[in-house]
């Protein structure tokens, strides 16, 4: 029936019409917010190119966390900023490196009531910045890699973490982690792979907040942003080596690959809105040109339409707090 009997605007007159048939909703139980801690550090430090992001320190840490669970976000992914680096990247590995110890603090603050996810990656770690070892010409080894890999899951699973996140984007990576995962006896640890993830120009804050070293690109084992069936069969092979959910990362300018993420697979689907994404908000909201927390909300739902059932953002614990007010 035409207009004028047809009028689909009757369903957008009210605020509480609006609420009553949206279509796409978040719930604050999947949002996991990233936290960095430095080793060190006897107080928060505030990183420059992210605002209202944090270094922590190991006390400051704890507080976050507690906050984190008060306002009801599903998960933290824990990142370490080590005071010394390796070409080995052995303060990853090492029992008692910052983010081992992060990982005991925080489980020991809030147990089961969120859910603790370590980033499973040698990049925070190498004196060089890659996310792997490196041959003396200059190469990143693939199956060198797998075995530090290997040594830092069981490491993170020792300490208590619930949820390891192999990021690296080495061939093998997630049979290899699971593998010593059950080997360890952690057959409960869950893997997040980083199935899908770009060798992005969006990551340049994130680099600032770990005091990346990175010598050169990544382009040699991060995925081109060119293609998507590589892509899928990049998530393929994960889910068949283990993977309990997978990732598209980043976020905003993939959500054509987060959609066909989806629909390829049955296990849970995550999204990382990375730290430039969050950066470009802050800046514009900075100088008046957008509404914040309006773009900021229509930027996760946007993400949640398209498919993640699991948010990775800087904003989580404030948008929790904002989507209790809206829903």
């Amino acid at each position: 029936m035409p207009y004028p009997e047809m009028r689909p605007r009757r369903l957008r007159r009210t605020a509480a019409v609006r609420r009553l048939v949206a279509e796409t909703r978040i719930d604050p139980a999947e949002l996991v917010v990233p936290m960095f801690v430095k080793e060190g550090l006897t107080e928060p430090r505030a990183i420059g190119s992210l605002p209202g992001v944090l270094q922590h320190s190991r006390d400051s840490l704890r507080k976050a966390a507690v906050e984190a669970v008060q306002a009801g976000v599903g998960g933290i992914m824990l990142f370490g900023v080590p005071a010394t680096r390796d070409e080995y990247g052995s303060g990853g590995i090492d029992p008692d490196g910052i983010l081992n110890v992060a990982i005991r603090d925080v489980v020991s603050e809030v147990g089961d009531a969120t859910v603790v996810m370590s980033d499973l990656c040698l990049d925070e770690f190498t004196s060089h910045g890659h996310c792997g070892l490196v041959t003396p010409d200059g190469a990143v080894d693939n199956d060198a890699t797998l075995a530090a890999y290997a040594e830092m899951a069981v490491a993170q699973a020792d300490a208590g973490v619930a949820v390891v996140g192999p990021s690296g984007m080495m061939d093998g990576q997630v049979g290899v982690v699971r593998r010593a995962l059950d080997a360890a006896g952690h057959t409960d640890v869950a893997v997040l792979a980083y199935a899908a993830k770009y060798a992005s120009a969006f990551y340049g804050p994130f680099r600032d907040a770990v005091e990346s070293a990175l010598e050169g690109d990544r382009r040699t084992y991060q995925q081109d942003p060119t293609n998507l069936r590589e892509s899928l069969r990049e998530v393929e092979l994960d889910v068949a080596e283990g993977a309990d959910m997978v990732m598209v990362k980043p976020a905003l300018p993939y959500l054509d690959v987060v959609a066909a993420v989806r629909a390829a697979v049955n296990v849970p689907v995550a999204a990382y809105q990375v730290s430039g994404e969050y950066a470009m908000v802050e800046a514009a909201a900075a100088n008046g040109w957008i509404d914040r927390e309006r773009v900021m909300l229509e930027t996760l739902t946007s993400i949640r339409r398209a498919g993640a059932q699991i948010i990775l953002t800087y904003w989580a614990v404030e948008a929790a707090h904002l989507l209790r007010q809206r829903y």
